[in-house]
């Protein structure tokens, strides 16, 4: 199946590396110019830029200041005149020992919760707001099979804002669609990602590898593709859906 995405604005977050990086490439490759968001990997995200081409560009936003994330938005708009789709992947995974203190558990949650929920929410509902003077426009929320299954005590917070953005998403969805707006979840499971890496090396990819179905682990470029099938409008009946694609390690 071919997708043509020429002519489409994308702003991806968190797409420097891991999953944001392969759905921008991918997105590119379609047609598409993206704007690429990045936190701190300044020189990567300036060479993603470069080589997917199709006039992306990178832009600097912090998730942990709610302004940030709103001039992100606006940077956006003035950049390209208009945003069609926004893929909402920056999240971060806070390993906080249920044991600690209260206040220090706290600040771990909190900042889970700016990052990857509040942060999100934000976005949509900028995007919304845009997206209504279209009536046209689609959001593709990058959740995870935690928000369903839950995770361990150390990743508390994380299932719970993952488990957040599903409602969302939800929500979005029934509330906007006579607007012309479309809302998607998509639940990877664990991928092979700098942000696995702290899991890898405390528990060993095997320890992974036993609680998926397939005979490797999820990468990156295995979510993109989906992500683009969403982008190009074919499966705008699906709005409101989750997808798994984390090997078969969760079913809902």
């Amino acid at each position: 199946m071919y997708i043509n995405l020429s002519g489409l604005t994308i702003l991806v977050t968190g797409a420097s590396k891991g999953i944001g990086k392969a759905i921008a490439t991918r997105l590119a490759e379609a047609g598409a110019t993206v704007a690429i968001h990045y936190n701190t990997n300044l020189n990567k995200a300036e060479m993603l830029a470069q080589s997917v081409g199709n006039e992306s560009k990178a832009f600097q936003a912090d998730f942990s200041k709610p302004e940030e994330v709103i001039k992100l938005f606006n940077k956006v708009i003035e950049e390209y005149d208009t945003i069609d789709v926004l893929v909402n992947n920056a999240g971060i995974a806070i390993s906080t020992e249920f044991s600690i203190g209260e206040k220090e558990w706290l600040a771990d949650w909190t900042q889970t919760m700016m990052v990857n929920l509040n942060a999100t929410g934000l976005l949509c509902k900028k995007a919304i707001e845009h997206f209504q003077k279209n009536r046209n426009g689609r959001i593709i929320n990058i959740t995870s099979r935690a928000a369903f299954r839950g995770d361990s005590p150390e990743y508390m917070a994380y299932a719970a804002s993952k488990g957040g953005v599903v409602s969302l998403t939800r929500s979005i969805a029934r509330a906007y669609g006579k607007d012309g707006i479309k809302a998607f979840n998509i639940a990877p499971g664990f991928t092979r990602t700098d942000m696995a890496e702290e899991f890898i090396k405390a528990y060993g990819e095997e320890h992974a590898m036993q609680d998926i179905a397939l005979d490797k682990l999820t990468e990156p470029k295995d979510i993109a593709p989906m992500v683009t099938f969403l982008a190009s409008g074919m499966a705008d009946h699906a709005t409101g859906c989750t997808i798994d694609i984390n090997a078969g390690s969760y079913v809902h």
